[in-house]
């Protein structure tokens, strides 16, 4: 399960050290894509295969624009000896990555924020928000 939230930040040539408690959740190899609300989503091997299956399922003719999105999009890391993973450049400028990130963990997978837009979205979801989606989900 992946929880928490982490601050790092991205250096010249676009790499970040990559939280080590959420690396060890996510295994030796993961995967980097766009996601919603403009910020980047980190998905472990297995998470990965079962998204590509599911999308599998789908008629190319309705998934088609959603494939585009995510698999070109899309890129597969190492993190190296120092935890740091490098995002390209087409990441960063459609997430807005620029210096200051915010990494959280989202239960089944990670997502990387600009620090600045991230406080924005946290932000915005208040208490009652909160209350009303957990009772539409009877949790």
């Amino acid at each position: 399960m992946l929880t928490g939230e982490y601050y790092h930040n991205i250096d010249a040539k676009g790499r970040m050290i990559f939280p080590s408690k959420l690396r060890d959740e996510l295994g030796e190899h993961f995967y980097v894509t766009r996601w919603m609300d403009d910020c980047l989503s980190v998905f472990s091997q297995s998470e990965w295969d079962t998204i590509c299956e599911r999308i599998r399922q789908v008629p190319f003719s309705k998934s088609r624009d959603i494939q585009r999105y995510l698999f070109a999009n899309a890129t597969d890391v190492v993190p190296d000896k120092q935890g740091r993973i490098l995002i390209p450049q087409n990441l960063r400028d459609s997430a807005h990555l620029t210096k200051d990130v915010t990494v959280i963990g989202v239960m089944n997978h990670a997502e990387i924020w600009d620090s600045e837009r991230w406080r924005e979205k946290s932000t915005s979801i208040d208490a009652d928000l909160f209350d009303e989606k957990m009772q539409e989900l009877d949790l």
